[in-house]
């Protein structure tokens, strides 16, 4: 069994569900994120987190995958002031829904005043409802930016196994694992990090506090990337003990701090594609699949 703890599914089709079943994926967490152009109004967002804890959750039910979310203000839309202070009046009604795991994903892009200004909000937030943080951390000035999160994250008096360090790469691993964070990593075909890489990571490091996911999105990824990346490991000289920790119950361990997560949600789940979500249904004309 699998859990890609870092995947964007509403930016994705109901076949990437079903081949994620199939290879064993039984649980994902989708964190809220940019949308790839700036939204422009409080309103979109609060339609864009209802669907993650509603319709999505639902969408991922009926192939037989338990869909959890992180919801916050990413970085990039918090450089925009008026729209950030309004979406961070709304957070609240959503950090107490069912299925929510964490706070996140938050962290910085390009390292502004305003950046740091609501990711220090946000997790006050964390500590209110006590939820787990997911941090993005920015894909330019990687380690800087990775050592201030850190650093801020302490002043705000969160232990590091609250946080989960996400967009990992060689440059930040020893640091953040030394820290005690949880480590993650995102594994794209061509940017951040490859499977390959990941396997001499996994080598060099172990299983302690690291995990894995795809970040699969509306650009170029691949949400098989966990399966294909243990698949990967197994075939290295990888123990399975440790494939199982950086594929699955790492990852668990790190977001059932939530209390929103379980392992029995899953195992105690059965599939109906006659159910409905608000009338709805994932199916269109198709005979409905019924498993006890």
């Amino acid at each position: 069994m699998y859990i890609d703890p870092h995947i964007h599914m509403s930016a994705r089709t109901t076949d990437d569900y079903q081949t994620m079943a199939e290879a064993g994926v039984v649980a994902v967490i989708e964190p809220a994120f940019w949308l790839g152009q700036p939204r422009t109004s409080v309103d979109t967002y609060r339609d864009y987190l209802a669907s993650l804890v509603g319709w999505e959750r639902f969408r991922a039910s009926q192939f037989g995958i338990s869909h959890y979310c992180a919801i916050g203000l990413n970085s990039k839309e918090a450089n925009n002031e008026e729209l950030a202070e309004a979406v961070m009046e709304i957070l609240p009604l959503f950090l107490a829904k069912e299925g929510v795991v964490a706070v996140g994903e938050i962290g910085f892009d390009e390292q502004t005043a305003l950046e740091e200004k609501y990711l220090r909000a946000q997790l006050e937030l964390a500590k209110q409802f006590d939820l787990p943080v997911m941090v993005h951390t920015p894909h330019r000035d990687k380690v800087q930016g990775t050592i201030l999160t850190m650093d801020i994250c302490e002043e705000h008096g969160l232990d590091p196994s609250q946080v989960i360090i996400d967009h990992n790469n060689e440059t930040t691993v020893k640091q953040v694992l030394e820290r005690g964070y949880w480590t993650a990593f995102t594994l794209y075909p061509q940017t951040k990090m490859g499977s390959e890489r990941m396997v001499n990571i996994a080598k060099e490091y172990g299983s302690e506090r690291i995990f894995i996911d795809s970040s699969a999105d509306w650009g170029v990824s691949d949400p098989l990337a966990v399966p294909k990346t243990a698949n990967l490991m197994l075939q290295s000289g990888i123990a399975k003990k440790d494939v199982e920790k950086i594929c699955y119950s790492n990852a668990l361990a790190a977001y059932a701090q939530s209390g929103q997560i379980s392992a029995e949600h899953w195992q105690k789940s059965a599939l109906d594609q006659s159910q409905l979500f608000e009338g709805n249904s994932v199916l269109r004309g198709q005979k409905p699949k019924v498993s006890e």
